[in-house]
């Protein structure tokens, strides 16, 4: 960073150099035939953008059956095997996808309008079932890890045996046609939304930022960003907090944000120090707040207002400040983080120019302006995701130094394909879960079971409800997430005297984390294939950086005041003590406040936060006394444990 100019050259040969230990790098004759699969994959999915997406299971089976094909291919099956040759087991497992995954788009139509459940399946629409679900799994290991497929294996077994278990969590029994019916034969499991979502406008929107990167135009952002933020400490950090929000409140897409911010933001705050799974945390958490972010939030607040009745605004102003203060504690912990491993900004003589830079490359913000006019005039992602690509082809050839040759847009479509793989994986596995959750009714049963066994106290409930949210969450789009909810436990919260504003705003906030809460958590595995991190750990940085997120909705539903209902007197006191108490549990989730803080004063920060967040001028007092003291307490003794934080410092940086 002491130069002149960020170079992406680097940072994609820092990111490769990361992620090498899972990924094999081919050449000759495989390495060739799996690039030809790749575009071939780009190509299949930029046909469906321009005239239009196949039916559901034709579309998705192609998609999924594409990026297992790549993955045995890419992925090495362990860190011992070789990284330039394929082993027959993957070319068998290549052959196993390719055949049962074919089944399921050349029979597709056939697929789709028999009656499930109703009509028997075959002995070998069995096998292939099974041929699929195997390769899916091995796949998850490799691209996703251990976690995730233990996970897949608990639903699965509890849809296989569930019927042994007595009680209500119990079901019944179901036989080995019907579960594979309802996996792959149908669109409620592998095929479902989740994967629907991944074989559309998140590939494309993968694929934008791949032909942007190739055009030159990551350069351009990242030099901007850097120019602008540089200076301060954290900056890029910062910088992909602010741009993050923005372009996630109009997308309404976390996943898709994190794969098109990502794919710069990562890189950089890597090269500028942070660790690789606290910055692919900074971004899934930024990208899933923009779905709170007013005054769009994505698709989900058009539909909020719709099912209360009330105009579209009234619902966007009420979701200003939960929204704030969730950014204000992401950014207080990415600065606190900065301030903890001793980052310092760059020097103003070594940035380069502001406006030089913009000069040079402002024709890159078109294909951004356009993916904005087309969201906000009610063009679908996938067709804003497709006119983004065309245009950054266009306007890169505004310039002899951008213009793209045939060779870089057959590189872009080659990488954008292969940097899908995390995604797809991700959201096809998750596809396992939501479809045993579904068949099973343990999603219905367990939301029902909360509600009843709250036994009419509100803060029971409220946290019954939370887990439910995000449960019924998992892989899915906060649209539906949100819209499955709604029948289910938003009206036993307003029967228990919550507004209909905030019950609507609880199930939706918790819907949105759903995307960076493990173990499902899809926009942190985006984030984390992007960082080459762990996606586990990935997806539990993020919670501890969107911890104000879990929290703020259970003070709007007990102080209407942060939904901006009440008058001035009532409001103004209430968004003033809220802040300060954000910072302090920004500050007790981090560990830092003037020097490292203890375990004592990190549980004493976060309960006068805590005080200071419940409405009620007695918890306020005691919230600043405890907050102050705090202060007063790192202030004196700052001098004399700067040699014990130094320590900490030290290995935190280490780890």
């Amino acid at each position: 960073m002491a130069g002149n100019h960020v170079d992406l050259d680097d940072i994609q040969q820092n990111q490769t150099e990361v992620t090498n230990e899972k990924l094999r790098a081919l050449k000759g004759f495989a390495g060739k035939l799996i690039s030809i699969i790749a575009i071939a994959m780009s190509i299949f999915h930029l046909y469906t953008g321009l005239f239009g997406v196949f039916e559901s299971i034709l579309q998705r089976s192609a998609h999924l059956g594409f990026a297992l094909v790549l993955v045995f291919a890419i992925y090495r099956p362990t860190k011992k095997a070789g990284k330039e040759k394929l082993h027959w087991y993957d070319w068998l497992l290549m052959i196993l996808s390719i055949v049962s995954y074919s089944y399921f788009v050349f029979n597709a139509q056939e697929i789709q309008s028999r009656m499930s459940y109703i009509e028997q399946l075959t002995s070998l629409e069995i096998v292939l079932g099974f041929i699929a679900m195997f390769t899916l799994i091995e796949a998850t290991r490799r691209v996703i890890g251990k976690t995730l497929v233990v996970l897949v294996f608990i639903f699965l077994a509890y849809g296989f045996f569930g019927h042994f278990i007595t009680g209500a969590l119990g079901h019944r029994e179901f036989t080995t046609m019907w579960i594979m019916d309802h996996l792959f034969y149908t669109t409620n499991g592998v095929f479902g939304t989740a994967l629907g979502v991944s074989a559309t406008f998140i590939f494309l929107f993968v694929l934008f930022g791949k032909f942007l990167e190739v055009s030159g135009a990551g350069n351009f952002f990242i030099n901007l960003s850097v120019s602008a933020m540089g200076q301060y400490r954290g900056g890029p950090a910062k910088t992909a907090i602010v741009g993050s929000s923005i372009l996630g409140t109009i997308s309404g897409s976390a996943v898709a944000n994190t794969a098109t911010t990502g794919a710069f933001t990562i890189p950089l705050m890597k090269k500028t120090g942070y660790r690789n799974y606290f910055a692919a945390a900074v971004e899934a958490v930024s990208s899933a707040g923009g779905q709170i972010m007013p005054p769009i939030m994505g698709a989900s607040a058009f539909i909020i207002a719709a099912y209360l009745g009330v105009p579209y605004m009234e619902l966007a102003v009420a979701a200003i400040i939960p929204a704030v203060l969730y950014y204000l504690s992401l950014f207080l912990q990415v600065d606190l983080r900065a301030r903890r491993n001793r980052m310092v900004g760059i020097k103003k003589e070594e940035l380069p120019g502001t406006w030089g830079i913009f000069k040079k490359g402002f024709h890159f913000l078109i294909p951004l302006v356009v993916i904005v006019v087309m969201l906000v005039g009610g063009s679908s992602p996938m067709k804003a995701g497709l006119y983004a690509i065309i245009s950054t082809i266009l306007v890169a050839a505004i310039q002899a130094s951008t213009r793209l040759s045939g060779k870089q847009i057959v590189k872009a479509l080659d990488l954008g394909a292969k940097a899908s793989l995390e995604t797809v994986i991700a959201c096809a596995a998750a596809g396992l879960i939501i479809g045993m959750i579904g068949l099973t009714g343990i999603g219905l049963k367990f939301s029902s079971l909360i509600i009843e066994l709250s036994g009419g106290i509100l803060l029971i409930a409220l946290i019954f409800t939370m887990i439910a949210s995000i449960i019924l969450g998992m892989g899915l789009p906060t649209v539906a997430a949100y819209i499955v909810q709604v029948p289910l436990t938003i009206p036993a919260l307003i029967e228990l005297g919550v507004t209909p504003v905030a019950a609507h705003l609880f199930v939706f906030y918790f819907a949105s984390l759903s995307a960076i809460t493990p173990p499902v958590a899809l926009a942190a595995f985006t984030g984390a294939g992007i960082a080459g991190s762990e996606p586990m750990k990935t997806g539990m940085t993020a919670v501890r950086l969107g911890i104000t997120a879990y929290i703020v909705p259970y003070l709007f539903v007990y102080g209407e005041q942060l939904l901006l209902i009440g008058s001035a007197s009532q409001i103004i006191p209430s968004v003033i003590t809220a802040i300060i108490g954000v910072i302090g549990i920004a500050c007790a989730a981090e560990g830092w406040v003037l020097r490292h803080a203890f375990w004592y004063e990190r549980m004493l920060l976060f309960a006068g936060a805590i005080g200071m967040t419940i409405p009620g001028i007695y918890s306020d007092i005691i919230g600043v006394i405890v907050l102050v003291s705090i202060y007063f307490l790192q202030k004196t003794f700052r001098k004399d444990l700067l040699t014990s934080s130094n320590s900490s410092n030290a290995k935190e940086m280490s780890s």
